[in-house]
This record gives structure tokens, C-alpha cells and sequence, in this order.
């Protein structure tokens, strides 16, 4: 697990064939009816990974292809086999004026049901400018707005990115900053879910401590967490 601090991302798409994903058509498809099976309201959309990323100094460069929602979940599941594939997401941390963080716990209808994350988002190609860049800012804006009902205005972005790499997984994450403690920012993300048909996220989790972490949050959350948590909260 590497945690390293950016001063910008310069991410760009740069289509390729997924001969992976070619040659398991079949496995990747029943893989993902077992899972609608399971979770409904699943989706097989359009999703861009990462297929060749570096850090030069402070700055992240990558390059990122379309392929299938059915395609990530299933290499995901495999065990990421593929190992030049990189799963990438941008994702926001939620951070109140009482110190505290609140992150999300996936919904029922999710691919990640019961995990607990910070609102994030794989890029889709919704986030493809004209010039060929992917817009991972605007990715994390949006899905604020549709995880946590947080819209520009109510909080305030923190410069700069950190990534967090932890195996086949790239974690692209930015601070946000809140003007309301930790029980009234839950309050009023859970007052979002109580107002969505489908809601992405099932509740929030506050952590102060390290005595908050749970199973459910994936190794990069806690080492990002663990990374920001002063050593007297321990």
C-alpha cells in the first residue's frame, strides 16, 4: 500500500483491445447474471479504466480505456488476473469541523453492497472531455451529488489529489471539507438516502478514531485514514 501526495492528475483516454475480457466473454457474463441474481438493480454500463499509469515528482499521468461495468466486476472478483488493469476511482473524504470523517456503507442493490467507502465513483465516458482528457474532478462532483446529496457551494475542496495504490486498485482521493459536525453531516446524508427511489448508499459511518474501523472498509480506506488519524486517537 503506497500513499503518495499530488499536486495534479493528467489522466487521458487511450483506447485498446482487453484481451482479457475477450477471451472470458462467457465466464464474465455469467459471473454478472449470478450477481443481478443477487442485486437487481445492477447495470452492465460503460466504465474506463486504467490500463498504464506513473508518477513523475507530484504529478499523476495515466491512461484510461472503455470497456463494460460486467468486465470490472468479474477481473475484480477473480482476483484482478489481469495484472496490467488497474481499477481506478476518484473518490471524496468527507471531513466535518469536529474532526471527525464520514463515509458511506454501499447499498443493497450495489456491487459493493455493505462495504464502507468515501463517495467515489469509477470514471465512465460521461467523463471524457473533447480533447480526450478524463475529468475526474467533475466524476468526484457528481457522484457527491449522487451518493451524498452534496452539491458545490456546501463544501470545500481541498487542492491537489492523493493516490492511494493498493495492489490493481488506484484510489485517487480528495479532502472535503464540511461546515457542519460529524452527527449533522450524517443526519443529512441519511436525509438524501431516505429521499432516493434506489439509493447508492444504505447509511454513513462516522470515524474519530481508529477504534471505528471496520472490516468493511477496504485496506485503502483504513491506510488513508490510519495516515490522517493523530497518533493520540489510536
Amino acid at each position: 500500500m503506497k500513499i503518495t501526495r499530488l499536486n495534479e492528475i493528467d489522466v487521458r483516454l487511450e483506447p485498446r483491445e482487453w484481451r482479457w475480457a475477450t477471451d472470458n466473454r462467457n465466464d464474465i457474463l455469467a459471473h454478472f447474471e449470478r450477481m443481478r441474481a443477487q442485486r437487481p438493480g445492477m447495470w452492465n454500463g460503460r466504465v474506463l479504466l486504467v490500463h498504464r499509469w506513473q508518477i513523475d515528482g507530484e504529478v499523476l499521468r495515466a491512461a484510461m480505456f472503455e470497456t463494460d461495468f460486467a468486465s470490472l466486476v468479474t477481473h475484480r472478483a477473480f482476483g484482478f488476473p489481469d495484472e496490467g488493469i488497474f481499477h481506478c476511482a476518484s473518490g471524496g473524504v468527507l471531513r466535518t469541523t469536529d474532526g471527525a470523517f464520514v463515509l458511506g456503507v454501499m447499498g443493497l442493490d450495489t456491487a459493493n453492497a455493505g462495504r464502507i467507502y468515501f463517495p467515489a465513483g469509477t470514471p465512465d465516458p460521461g467523463d471524457i472531455r473533447e480533447d480526450g482528457s478524463v475529468d475526474l474532478a467533475a466524476n468526484l462532483v457528481r457522484e457527491l451529488d449522487e451518493e451524498a446529496g452534496l452539491i458545490p457551494g456546501e463544501y470545500t475542496v481541498t487542492p491537489g489529489w492523493t493516490a492511494v495504490n493498493a495492489g490493481s486498485r488506484l484510489a485517487l482521493l480528495r479532502e472535503i471539507d464540511l461546515p457542519l459536525e460529524a452527527e449533522a453531516l450524517a443526519e443529512k446524508i441519511r436525509g438524501n438516502i431516505a429521499k432516493q427511489r434506489v439509493p447508492e448508499l444504505a447509511d454513513v459511518v462516522i470515524v474519530r478514531t481508529r477504534a471505528d474501523f471496520s472490516p468493511a472498509m477496504p485496506g485503502f480506506v483504513r491506510a488513508y485514514l490510519n495516515a490522517k488519524l493523530p497518533p493520540e486517537a489510536a
